[in-house]
């Protein structure tokens, strides 16, 4: 079992990023869950093509623990396997430390063995890496971390605080990183840019995924790409991506 985190500032397109290759490894006969872990509980929507999933926490908050797995999760497009950690209500909780609860109630429930999956991805939401943010990269969960960047200021700066708590992490039996991701919006010098990111942290391009706007057609058509457009140059890409991960 392979376990990949995947990391970077919000609204980055990690969840685009991250369906689209679980879609294309399960498509080549992997088994593929997808976890995600932001509040907002939209990870794996477009593989479910917008269908309702009773998050983890939520499941959690009205049933304690009588709940069966069945419950917090979904098949989705190609056979990709969901769930979603979802968070506190707003408000009235941390969202760190509901990410800690969900994990642990879905390893309880069995959602490793019960699926036995080959390939794991959690995606994170990773402005900050404190708390439960960082749960997914201690032992046991991820054995890498990807952070997805682009060449704006802001997406680097918190890629650069991501890539500075794996840093100092190492040694704990934390998670590696595995490289960065760059997800091109066609800014000045970007690739220019995300290399002196890499170079800052001994670290490489894993692989780059360039603008399209057929992935906002996806999107709003609540499928992820690899479904949309098959044929295309980006899904290609996508598929490019995931083989280089495994």
């Amino acid at each position: 079992m392979k376990k990949i985190a995947i990391y970077g500032k919000g609204g980055i397109g990690k969840s685009t990023i991250v369906s689209n290759m679980a879609a294309a490894l399960a498509l080549k006969g992997y088994r593929v869950l997808q976890i995600g872990c932001d509040p907002k509980a939209d990870s794996t929507i477009a593989l479910r093509h917008g269908e309702a999933l009773p998050t983890v926490l939520e499941t959690f908050r009205k049933k304690k623990n009588n709940f069966e797995l069945d419950e917090i999760v979904r098949i989705g497009y190609g056979g990709v396997i969901c769930a979603e950690a979802g968070g506190p209500i707003p408000g009235m909780g941390c969202a760190g430390r509901g990410i800690i609860t969900a994990l642990e109630k879905a390893e309880e429930k069995g959602i490793y063995e019960r699926f036995q999956p080959d390939i794991v991805f959690y995606d994170v939401l990773g402005d900050v890496v404190c708390g439960g943010f960082s749960m997914p990269m201690r032992s046991g969960y991820a054995d890498q971390v990807y952070i997805v960047s682009s060449g704006e200021n802001m997406s680097i700066y918190a890629a650069a605080n991501i890539a500075a708590a794996i840093e100092n992490f190492r040694g704990r039996g934390y998670a590696e990183l595995g490289g960065i991701i760059l997800n091109r919006r066609n800014v000045k010098n970007e690739d220019a840019k995300v290399q002196e990111l890499c170079s800052d942290f001994h670290t490489g391009i894993v692989g780059a995924i360039d603008f399209s706007e057929l992935v906002q057609e996806a999107d709003d058509r609540r499928v992820t790409l690899m479904e949309a457009y098959p044929e295309s140059a980006q899904a290609d890409a996508y598929r490019v991506l995931a083989e280089k991960m495994l």
